[in-house]
């Protein structure tokens, strides 16, 4: 079969799926597959479908107007379709991200940043989130459509410009990578008279000295402010009154400044006045959860835009961006979030919060309420509420934990879960017994045959892999499609240690219920 043919057959294949076998496609039903697989009409990868699905006069679609629909976006439809987007449940990963939103809501702890006069004035009570998975899967709760500035959150991005521009050497010629244990407006510098690291203030503002310090003012920011419209969209833009505020209100940023130009830490032939402009500038870039969303999702990518499949940011440059804000981008509370959350983020005193899982997901939140370290309250409670649910700390892969994870599909992770068990009974791997105890504890799951961990330890010998599924209280006597029990494969193997010890674990059963110990 020729590639026309091939291409052919695979798009009868979706149709027939899609159309659950009848000779038309509804719409509506296609606009509703996408939507629960997480994809949004708007989506740009499906303008071209979707808006020809909302304006068709027909509510049904033939196979040839499906195949011409389609074609353009065809393998994005066909992973919605067949779920093999980043997270295959989709609707159940929005369920509960609903819930933990809400559940946040009341939470009434911390105050609205009050050395910024213009942030003071915003309502304490905004909350809104946003997410979007690399597959350009997306979330948007809450107060996610209301502006705000991004202040700290902008330093990721700066850093990532500087890297892509100058290269690693040079940045870190000017800028530590080690967190400063101190504030992060706090007036300090390394052994080598440098800024500890781009996620302070110090380091920040030195950053900006490096992204294109030969141009115009103007054009430094202009260029800046297309990276973020690229990542986020073209209603990116820039609060002038905040701005102003914080110029008017910056004497601790000018001290630092000033302090690093003692030390001779810029790069020679550094305007200071005018990087401490573009810095203050950059902080007062405005957007919104769900537009930086999709910045968010681009770090988790690998500097690939999830809707767009623009490369922003070379793997390499995000490798470093994501090292940084593990281990700094949360003020002093860095230390914590590593140890509790587990994931790479960035928090500014605006109320945002960024938070990126790598190769799955990107998510932005916003409330104004801060704790004592900067750091959004809620922001940082959702952060702990999804990695309790989920499996998204960085450490959560060592497989110790029972979380749920959202990247494989309900029935194929039960599928795979009974296989390494089985497989682990089977080469009476004890260890691999135990982690996979640790991890979902159903040791008594069975295969297609009824073939339990059981049988396939006692069929092959291992006493020791019997002797622990027994002390986990797997049933023993469990039978497969054609009535064998563990005790019988043991006998038909000749296996006569672990026929006396399952007949021993059996006696023990009887005893104990006959006296009164089980009921």
């Amino acid at each position: 079969m020729n590639d026309d043919g091939r291409g052919l057959e695979r798009e009868h294949r979706l149709f027939r799926a899609l159309a659950g076998g009848e000779s038309t496609l509804s719409s509506a039903e296609l606009l509703g597959a996408l939507k629960r697989s997480g994809l949004e009409s708007k989506d740009p990868r499906l303008a071209g479908l979707t808006g020809a699905l909302e304006a068709a006069s027909s509510p049904g679609l033939s196979f040839d107007t499906f195949r011409r629909l389609a074609r353009p976006t065809l393998s994005l439809v066909e992973r919605a379709a067949r779920g093999e987007l980043v997270v295959p449940d989709f609707e159940s990963l929005r369920d509960q991200m609903e819930t933990e939103v809400e559940a946040v809501r009341s939470d009434q702890r911390g105050e609205v940043a009050t050395y910024i006069p213009q942030l003071a004035r915003v309502p304490p009570d905004r909350w809104g989130a946003s997410l979007c998975t690399v597959d350009g899967q997306r979330v948007d709760l809450g107060d996610f459509g209301d502006d705000f500035c991004v202040q700290s959150a902008m330093k990721p991005l700066n850093y990532a410009l500087a890297l892509e521009e100058m290269g690693e050497t040079r940045v870190h010629g000017h800028v530590g990578r080690e967190p400063s244990g101190q504030g992060f407006s706090e007036i300090t510098l390394n052994h080598a008279g440098r800024p500890h690291n781009p996620m302070i203030n110090a380091g920040a503002i030195m950053v900006c000295s490096l992204i294109r310090g030969d141009r115009p003012l103007a054009d430094r920011f202009d260029h800046v402010l297309a990276y973020w419209r690229k990542a986020c969209g073209q209603e990116v833009g820039f609060d002038n009154s905040v701005f102003l505020s914080e110029r008017e209100t910056a004497d601790r940023n000018f001290a630092l400044g000033y302090f690093m130009q003692e030390h001779r830490a810029f790069p020679e032939g550094t305007d200071l006045l005018e990087t401490l402009e573009f810095y203050f500038m950059c902080c007062s870039i405005a957007t919104t959860t769900r537009d930086m969303s999709l910045l968010a999702a681009t770090f988790a990518s690998g500097g690939l835009h999830p809707l767009t499949g623009e490369v922003l940011f070379s793997p390499h440059t995000v490798r470093d961006v994501l090292s940084m804000m593990s281990s700094c981008g949360m003020y002093d509370f860095s230390g914590e979030f590593a140890f509790t959350v587990g994931l790479p983020a960035k928090s500014g005193v605006s109320g945002v919060v960024m938070t990126v899982v790598p190769n799955v997901l990107g998510m932005v939140t916003w409330s104004p309420r801060l704790d004592a370290y900067g750091n959004s309250t809620r922001g940082l409670e959702l952060c702990r509420r999804l990695v309790e649910t989920y499996n998204f700390h960085v450490y959560d892969n060592l497989g110790v934990t029972d979380k749920v994870d959202p990247r494989s599909e309900p029935h194929a992770r039960r599928v795979v879960d009974v296989s390494a068990l089985l497989w682990a009974a089977a080469a009476g791997d004890v260890p691999a017994l135990r982690r996979l105890a640790a991890r979902h504890g159903a040791l008594a799951a069975a295969d297609y045959d009824g073939r339990t961990a059981l049988h396939l330890a006692a069929a092959e010998g291992h006493p020791l892999a019997v002797e622990f599924l027994i002390e986990r209280g797997v049933p023993l006597f469990p039978k497969d499609r054609w009535g064998g029990t563990p005790l019988d494969d043991a006998r038909r193997h000749g296996h006569a240690d672990i026929v006396r010890r399952l007949e021993d674990a059996s006696d023990e059963i009887v005893d104990a219920t006959s006296s009164g110990a089980l009921t």
